[in-house]
């Protein structure tokens, strides 16, 4: 029994263990993360085109949820910038310009992630994570980066922006720039010099805070809202009313999309970030209890009336370094969180929203990493390619669809590179008795009247073609050959379709008055072959054999 509770309910395992010394440790991360959490929250609800308030609800509602089921110790939950770009370009459509019915709808997306999550509990779709390969992710970062520091650079120019994709508000930013306000210009640049500085010398540290601190003081003794400078205005003070989401606004098939994409994100996102404080850390992190986390911290936002939130790497850092030792850090943030909202609201009244499009900009500019996409090009050009793929998808169809087509596109990438496995064509090392692939070893010697090749992959119905047109265009090139071995010690898999061209190549060779064998057979491969016949027709006793122990039996010159 204690196991199940160590497994379905983490709080019974790191609770058990807990130590005296580490509050102090999570108190003190609780608080720091709050006090990064209120100006990033309140920047990426305005991303999102919700109240400043609803960005604080996420972190506060989100991270009492996640503490409750998550399996990570250090993971901070709450809003993400790509998130909040995605509920702004696609629940924008849905709502139609209702605003009533816009914040209605985000609460139900959060709702809808929670029930996919626990769908995705119940069939074990963890593998979720590997839909979308490093190479990909980084491309997607790129455009997500470049598309929200897009969406943020009107606020820092005091123009009006527009536009639906990456290019259209882009053109529209130019031409409007005839407009700028400088005065929002030079508040903007002097936070982002403010952030950048904080970040560089001060890691750690909730420098943010104290920049909304000090733009809102001098906002304040200058004047700056009189003068035509866009402020947050009043925020509601006290805790959110919690209500079950209003349902039925939407059909199926225009809030599944949304909430599956949302879903793949943030799981992908907040697995890769969970998994490595795991492993500073020395703990298990279980990543199918991770969809009953972020399930948990949509269902608590989804009541409260926020939007969609997930397990960032930037929060969990800051986490991390102010020394979290469990999630009790998550509730400390909450509860002072929840001081704030009560008391503390009043304060931010005169907050340029200027300073909030340089916490975004401050917060996602790391995104694109030039550095990554050049050592892809330099190293592996398909992962280049694939990266292209996604960034270029998210740059001109938006966050939600970016994801997706980038899901699809490591799919099919991977599909690609399965159907052209190395299929190495054998010669004898000169002097040994060892045998090596021809191409990577051009100084191997030749085997007269053979053809001795190795799959490097499994035989399945995506590859045979390509293994059989390998080996009778091999074969067409040299007319003496008088023995084909096939050495299967690289295919740990193969199915019905990679059978079948084993005898469709037997059919061929035998056509031609040339013996066949398979060597290195084994486990499931060794398995299938038996059941379908192959093993008479090419008289290999001895799958298990190996190639060099043939090849040397048959006292090759």
């Amino acid at each position: 029994m204690k196991l199940r509770e160590t497994r379905f309910f983490p709080p019974a395992q790191w609770f058990a263990e807990y130590r005296t010394g580490w509050l102090r440790h999570d108190i003190i991360a609780g608080v720091t993360l709050a006090a990064y959490a209120i100006p990033v929250s309140l920047a990426y609800a305005a991303l999102a085109g919700l109240p400043p308030q609803v960005g604080v609800y996420g972190y506060m509602l989100g991270g009492l949820g996640y503490a409750l089921l998550g399996s990570s110790r250090q993971l901070a939950v709450g809003p993400t910038s790509a998130i909040s770009l995605m509920i702004a370009a696609t629940v924008g459509a849905l709502a139609g310009g209702d605003y009533v019915r816009y914040a209605q709808i985000a609460s139900l997306a959060a709702f809808s992630v929670a029930a996919l999550c626990l769908i995705a509990w119940i069939f074990r779709l963890s593998m979720l994570v590997r839909l979308i390969s490093d190479s990909i992710l980084v491309g997607f970062k790129a455009g997500a980066g470049l598309t929200i520091i897009m969406t943020q650079l009107p606020s820092l120019f005091g123009v009006a922006g527009g536009g639906r994709n990456f290019f259209d508000r882009l053109i529209m930013l130019v031409g409007q720039l005839h407009g700028i306000h400088w005065i929002v210009l030079a508040v903007g640049l002097v936070a982002i010099l403010l952030l950048l500085f904080g970040e560089r010398f001060l890691p750690g540290r909730p420098v943010g805070l104290a920049v909304v601190i000090l733009s809102i003081l001098v906002a304040t003794a200058l004047g700056l809202p009189a003068l035509g400078v866009p402020v947050t205005g009043e925020i509601p003070k006290g805790l959110p009313s919690l209500a079950m989401p209003t349902f039925g606004l939407l059909d199926f098939d225009e809030l599944f999309p949304l909430a599956a994409g949302i879903l793949l994100l943030a799981y992908v996102e907040g697995v890769s970030a969970a998994r490595s404080f795991a492993a500073r850390h020395g703990y298990a992190l279980d990543v199918r209890q991770e969809f009953l986390g972020l399930g948990a911290a949509n269902l608590a936002v989804s009541f409260g009336h926020g939007y969609p939130v997930a397990g960032g790497l930037s929060q969990s850092a800051v986490n991390d370094q102010a020394g979290a030792k469990t999630p009790l850090a998550l509730i400390i943030c909450s509860l002072t969180l929840a001081i704030c909202l009560l008391f503390l609201t009043g304060l931010l009244t005169n907050l340029p929203k200027a300073v909030l499009a340089a916490i975004v900009f401050t917060a996602v500019y790391k995104l694109v990493d030039v550095a990554a996409l050049k050592r892809m090009w330099r190293i592996s050009r398909i992962d280049f390619f694939a990266a292209a793929i996604a960034l270029v998808s998210v740059l001109l169809l938006g966050i939600l669809q970016g994801i997706l087509l980038a899901a699809l596109a490591s799919i099919f990438l991977l599909l690609a590179r399965a159907s052209q496995p190395n299929i190495a064509f054998l010669g004898r090392v000169p002097g040994t008795g060892r045998y090596a692939d021809s191409a990577r070893n051009p100084d191997v010697e030749p085997l007269p009247g053979i053809i001795a090749f190795r799959p490097e992959a499994s035989l399945l119905y995506i590859n045979a073609e390509t293994v059989l047109d390998a080996v009778l265009a091999r074969l067409a090139a040299a007319p003496d050959t008088r023995l084909v071995v096939c050495g299967l010690s690289s295919s740990p898999f193969i199915d019905l379709a990679g059978a079948r061209m084993l005898h469709d190549l037997h059919a061929e060779l035998a056509a031609r008055g040339i013996a066949f064998q398979i060597v290195g057979a084994r486990g499931q491969v060794r398995d299938v072959l038996q059941a379908d016949g192959l093993a008479e027709k090419t008289d290999s006793a001895n799958w298990t054999r190996r190639m060099d122990s043939l090849l040397g039996d048959l006292k090759i010159a």
